[in-house]
């Protein structure tokens, strides 16, 4: 997920060369995980898939789990692309408290279809990234100041929302069967819209 740090100085652009491995490097994780799941994606085969050497697959992803947190992060990039400038609900123009249902509805969404992924990308090594934590804490944050539900601490509130949008709660629910991911998404996303229409009734 996505990790946001503060850059000192202007950032090497990466080498084209570069660049066009790492896009061919995703797109055939991605079809990898198509064709025969997340858990048959190793270091080894991706290399043999994508026809690169093992150490250009190893130097760009450094883990198994830096395959998967790669995707997210793509993926991340365009929904919060989607919160700052897309059409409202979830992007600018709609009431706050309109945004903050959508907003919930579609951070749901996107974790729970890329469930096996985003628990792909946990490296057990490492501490839980918290990247999209904070972007949703920051963004409930700013909204539930704009909808005014007159809350005394509304900081600690929006860690509390952001707590049941994000990471473990929603990654360690055991996975529904394909046929009920809809149903599952639509439940967890109502109770979602009925928690911030009452605190902000």
């Amino acid at each position: 997920m996505d990790r946001p740090v503060i850059p000192l100085g202007k950032p090497r652009p990466e080498r084209a060369d570069a660049a066009r491995n790492r896009l061919h490097l995703l797109d055939t994780a991605r079809d990898m995980i198509a064709e025969c799941g997340v858990d048959k994606v190793t270091m080894d085969g991706l290399a043999e898939r994508a026809g690169l050497g093992k150490g250009t697959v190893f130097r760009r992803f450094g883990t198994r789990a830096g395959i998967f947190a790669a995707l997210i992060d793509e993926d991340e990039h365009s929904f919060q692309t989607l919160v700052l400038t897309g059409p409202p609900p979830l992007g600018p123009g709609a009431d706050p408290v309109e945004r903050l249902v959508a907003y919930g509805r579609g951070r749901i969404t996107f974790l729970l279809e890329r469930l096996a992924v985003a628990r792909a990308s946990l490296d057990r090594a490492q501490p839980i990234p918290a990247g999209a934590a904070t972007i949703s804490r920051l963004h409930i944050g700013a909204l539930l100041r704009q909808a005014q539900p007159g809350m005394p601490d509304l900081d600690s509130l929006a860690i509390q929302l952001t707590a049941a949008l994000e990471g473990p709660i929603l990654l360690y629910l055991s996975s529904p069967a394909p046929a009920e991911i809809t149903r599952h998404i639509e439940r967890l996303a109502d109770s979602w819209q009925a928690l911030i229409e009452r605190i902000c009734a």
